[in-house]
């Protein structure tokens, strides 16, 4: 691995291959980067319950001389981080609204057209077909990919039942929403730098228990790919602090898709029995507007013209 590499890169190199200690120090510098590198090595062990030693080899296990030349690199990949905003406004300082628009726009359509030319078509076939075959579809997102998950989830939901969105602040939480999951199973973990490591473990977890793992990301050098049996790959180049999620969220149109064309029957069975719910239930009448009747509205009195008019059925007694 080229030593030029910053911090993450290189966990994200060697995660795979490390202890469970090792893991747990990864994970958290991952998960509390801002607050790991102002901690000191013993500092950091206590707050994992490992000894200052592991720490120290941890260091030296991911190519630094020592955990000071570590922790100044943690430093400067945060440094570098907090001046994305900066970098930002430099770029986009003097430029008009409708320039930033413009290359917002751009930058969208550019990913979304990278995906269509380096997408797996087999790996796509092969994850709609995993989708259809598994008795339970864990799907996880975080961050700024909890909406995407989420999305696909309500989706899914429609055209296949037992989905089960994994939504949680804590790794315990994933571990015990996912307790049961099996070989006949399957998880679609979703994730774009900066990468999560929750849901790289949870993937690990399904892994570990022979469940089938789709991945959703951005390279064929996402640490998600590690435990993945079919990585599907969406660009996702910033051009700001916002994360780009239009190319992923195109693929995830397609995946919903062509899983509504290999069953139509149930999907058009569900759809029907959520029309008859709606109506039923009157889902719509007061939180959403269906539809307009514009013959209704062209009929209808406004408020101004019943105070101006007086009532048709008056006398001309009433109406003086």
């Amino acid at each position: 691995m080229n030593n030029n590499c910053d911090i993450i890169t290189r966990i994200n190199h060697k995660y795979s291959g490390m202890s469970k200690g090792h893991k747990r120090i990864a994970s958290y510098i991952m998960e509390h980067y801002d607050q790991a590198a102002f901690m000191t090595a013993a500092r950091l062990g206590e707050e994992l319950q490992v000894s200052e030693s592991t720490v120290v080899r941890f260091a030296a296990g991911i190519g630094y001389e020592g955990y000071p030349s570590m922790q100044a690199a943690l430093a400067s990949w945060v440094k570098s981080k907090l001046n994305t905003v900066g970098q930002v406004g430099a770029r986009y300082g003097r430029s008009t609204q409708s320039e930033v628009l413009s290359s917002v726009l751009q930058s969208d359509m550019e990913n979304i057209r990278c995906t269509m030319e380096e997408l797996d078509t087999a790996a796509f076939q092969t994850a709609v077909d995993i989708i259809l075959e598994a008795r339970n579809i864990y799907i996880v997102g975080i961050r700024s990919c909890a909406p995407l998950a989420e999305f696909l989830s309500f989706y899914l939901n429609m055209i296949r039942g037992n989905i089960v969105q994994l939504k949680t602040t804590s790794l315990s939480e994933v571990f015990e929403q996912m307790l049961r999951i099996g070989k006949e199973d399957a998880i679609i973990g979703i994730s774009f730098p900066r990468y999560s490591m929750r849901t790289l473990k949870a993937m690990e977890f399904a892994n570990d228990r022979n469940a089938r793992v789709i991945t959703i990301t951005d390279s064929v050098h996402s640490p998600m790919n590690l435990y993945s049996s079919c990585n599907l790959l969406a660009r996702s180049n910033m051009v700001s602090i916002v994360d780009s999620l239009a190319a992923p969220l195109s693929l995830i149109n397609a995946l919903v898709v062509a899983l509504c064309l290999k069953r139509p029957d149930t999907v058009k069975e569900s759809l029907e029995s959520l029309e008859g719910a709606w109506n039923n239930y009157q889902v719509y009448v007061n939180d959403e507007i269906n539809f307009i009747d514009e013959d209704t509205i062209l009929t209808m009195p406004s408020i101004e013209g019943s105070r101006r008019k007086p009532d048709a059925s008056l006398t001309e007694k009433q109406k003086g």
